[in-house]
């Protein structure tokens, strides 16, 4: 099972992509803020982070700049507004798996569950 957390303040603006994300074998965890996240990374492993861009207590690349400071490994993907270049820019280093746009729908979640698949399919080899 995939496990992944769904990080935001708004989780209403997010239920279009979970809905895409529960479709296939995962699991949900939602966290209400940068800091609960912080705190669920540092207790329990999952395969893939999606922040929203604001969380009310920090951004969503702030966030995933302290993700990636305690454990680098954690696929992560963010909730932006800002142009893909823009967004390049910003995230530079970080490694993000992918920018989704504000309110993203299922789609989104179906193209970033196939990205993910890919990565952990290369892993097992």
């Amino acid at each position: 099972m995939i496990r992944i957390m769904v990080a935001g303040r708004d989780q209403t603006s997010l239920t279009a992509l979970k809905a895409g994300l529960a479709k296939s074998d995962v699991r949900i965890i939602r966290a209400e803020s940068g800091g609960i996240g912080l705190s669920m990374i540092a207790e329990d492993n999952f395969d893939l982070v999606v922040a929203d861009e604001t969380l009310g207590d920090m951004t969503g690349l702030e966030f995933i700049r302290a993700i990636v400071a305690k454990r680098p490994m954690v696929n992560c993907a963010a909730i932006s507004s800002l142009t893909p270049e823009d967004f390049h820019e910003a995230s530079e280093g970080l490694g993000i798996l992918m920018q989704l746009p504000v309110s993203p729908g299922q789609e989104h979640a179906e193209r970033l569950l196939g990205q993910l698949q890919n990565i952990l399919n290369s892993m097992k080899v």
